[in-house]
């Protein structure tokens, strides 16, 4: 039998206290995961708030309509332009319907913008949606970071238009891609296309050609926001290295997906003529169109990339040769107030006088010439009224009188009220009570003068003399009527202290 190990033979990594974790904990990999699911809940979202609409909302999937919603702004968004936000309600109105056929067509309709207004997430300062995940620093710290992404956005169009154009983020809930490598994604697909149309399951190849599809349009995208960051600053973007590398990597990206694609629409097409299965013939169809605006995507995808090296260079002499703009004003904060607060209150005077001195700027004199000076000296004094100038007299309006109750109303819910001080009653008696004398209004006075004497203003009633004054308490007891709800409170009478008002009335005189 082995005798324990001594104390001071424990390694010093075990008898120090709980490390992080390591491994995945620490790895950025789990980083992009958490951000990538963070793109998926304001899709969850959407089913989670429907039962906030106005009506019976649960049986359609707004999850489902979300994707569809982005599946059709990506297909209907071009390089330079978006899809139009009424178009994309159009054709979403029809897969909306399809989930509840028998309700009316304007509740689609509503329920189609609902689901893209949330996608674009209107209401929001900056339109845009913030999650919290946590990683660790290499010390092994535990930090939160916010991560702010966009799903839908609104772009700028010709003439006034906005358009609706899918994000980064939006494309990979799309295709269920989470954070991958867009030229990595692409080649992908592309193998994996024609490895199923050449083993004839066109179903799944119709979905790896829509994946690849998605995956042009995420590289164009790319472009497109390094072209428009160069157009607003070219020295925001790196024209030394990054760009021109994902250029020329992006033009033999093109050149390999047209050898790629024609491969593929010639494999497409044989199988839509040699197939005798109407299915089969009507996927292959579909394959065709498919892959068609795939290469119609990357030419135009090629001819942005052509433009992009004489766009850089044209902005870079605009930018170059623009009128530098004017001076920025004066930061108070920065220079004025955070030097002065740590200084002695003297040291801090002569500064802010000086600055202020300076800072106001020039003043124009009242005289600025020989002959206005003369002309304000002779100038006799104008003779004032002893009174003043006379007051003109008020146009005064009547006010309607729009009260709801009436003084004779008034007085009969005081009546009903004027209860003895050993003897309180319910409310439902009172309301019944009121009921009884034929007026429908003086229950409502009635209940609110009750609901008013809840808080009761003892002393405010102390201070003016009153002698009694009306209460109501809630006992726990429901109150069972067919206008209010709430408690049925008591009501009674209480009497104040009369010789006590009278003593503190002598000792204030």
């Amino acid at each position: 039998m082995t005798s324990p190990a001594p104390t001071d033979s424990v390694p010093p990594q075990l008898s120090a206290g709980p490390r992080p974790a390591t491994g995945p904990a620490a790895d950025e990999g789990l980083a992009r995961r958490l951000r990538a699911l963070a793109c998926t809940a304001p899709l969850h979202d959407l089913d989670a708030r429907k039962a906030n609409l106005a009506g019976e909302y649960s049986v359609y999937g707004m999850a489902e309509i979300a994707l569809a919603a982005i599946d059709l702004v990506t297909l209907n968004m071009d390089f330079d332009t978006g899809a139009d936000h009424d178009q994309i309600v159009a054709r979403l109105v029809p897969r909306v319907a399809a989930q509840a056929p028998r309700r009316p067509a304007a509740e689609h309709e509503r329920v189609a913008r609902w689901v893209l207004e949330n996608l674009i997430n209107v209401g929001s300062v900056d339109r845009g949606f913030r999650a919290v995940y946590g990683t660790f620093d290499p010390d092994g710290t535990y930090v939160r970071r916010d991560y702010d992404f966009k799903l839908l956005e609104e772009v700028p169009g010709p003439g006034g238009t906005v358009y609706l154009r899918t994000t980064d983020e939006a494309v990979n809930v799309l295709v269920g891609a989470l954070d991958t490598d867009v030229t990595s994604a692409q080649i992908a697909a592309e193998v994996k296309l024609e490895v199923l149309i050449s083993r004839g399951r066109l179903a799944d190849a119709q979905l790896a050609a829509e994946q690849a599809r998605y995956r042009t349009v995420q590289y164009s995208e790319t472009l497109r926001k390094a072209l428009d960051a160069t157009r607003r600053n070219v020295r925001a973007v790196d024209w030394l290295h990054a760009v021109p590398d994902m250029i020329a990597e992006a033009l033999d990206h093109v050149a390999d997906r047209y050898r790629h694609e024609n491969a593929i629409l010639t494999n497409i097409r044989k199988a839509r003529d040699e197939s005798e299965d109407p299915e089969h013939k009507r996927r292959a169809a579909e394959l065709v169109d498919i892959v068609k605006d795939c290469i119609r995507r990357h030419t135009q995808l090629q001819s942005r990339l052509l433009e992009a090296g004489p766009l850089f260079r044209a902005e870079q002499d605009r930018q170059a040769f623009a009128t530098p703009l004017a001076a920025s004003g004066i930061d108070l904060y920065g220079h004025l107030l955070a030097p002065v607060l740590p200084l002695p209150l003297e040291g801090a005077l002569r500064v802010t006088d000086a600055f202020f001195a300076h800072g106001t700027g020039l003043r124009t004199p009242v005289s600025v010439r020989v002959g206005d000076l003369v002309d304000i000296l002779l100038t006799p004094p104008v003779e004032r009224e002893h009174l003043g100038a006379e007051m003109p007299e008020p146009d005064l309006i009547a006010t309607p009188d729009d009260s709801r109750f009436s003084e004779e109303q008034l007085a009969a819910a005081m009546e009903l009220l004027d209860l003895p001080h050993d003897a309180p009653r319910r409310l439902s008696g009172l309301l019944a009570e009121a009921r009884a004398t034929g007026d429908p209004d003086l229950a409502y006075l009635v209940a609110l003068l009750a609901v008013h004497a809840a808080s009761p203003p003892v002393g405010t009633a102390y201070r003016q003399g009153e002698r009694k004054l009306l209460f109501a308490v809630d006992d726990g007891t429901e109150l069972d009527d067919p206008e209010f709800g709430g408690a049925d409170l008591i009501v009674g009478t209480a009497l104040l202290d009369a010789a006590g008002m009278a003593a503190d009335r002598t000792e204030a005189a």
